[in-house]
């Protein structure tokens, strides 16, 4: 079982979570898409379920896959695509990025039901 990142990293893309993972298992489509987002991806194939990202992320995207919400199914799907579709990920680089505030992180769930 691993973590997955859903919709709520869409367009965000905040990378803390990147920086804190000990084995280098967040990727990010080489072109976005419909299909492939502008979000980071948790290859389950590499996930050890060691939960040092999942507290990182600002925007509260990550969760273990037992815990998706049902608003985000699809969500473990699309994460396992950067292990079945490799060809179309590259590993997620950690860049600096400034913390997004309560409100900004509250409307961005907003838009999910959340």
């Amino acid at each position: 079982m691993a973590f997955v990142v859903t919709q709520l990293c869409k367009d965000c893309v905040d990378t803390a979570c990147v920086a804190v993972c000990p084995v280098d298992c967040f990727y990010q489509p080489t072109e976005i898409t419909e299909g492939t987002p502008n979000m980071l991806l948790i290859s389950p194939d590499e996930c050890i379920d060691c939960a040092v990202c999942e507290p990182e992320c600002p925007w509260e995207a990550i969760y273990p896959e037992e815990d998706v919400p049902d608003v985000f199914a699809d969500d473990i799907a699309l994460n396992e695509q950067c292990d079945s579709k490799r060809d179309g990920y590259e590993l997620a680089e950690v860049k600096e990025q400034e913390t997004p505030s309560a409100e900004a992180i509250a409307q961005n769930k907003a838009k999910y039901g959340l």
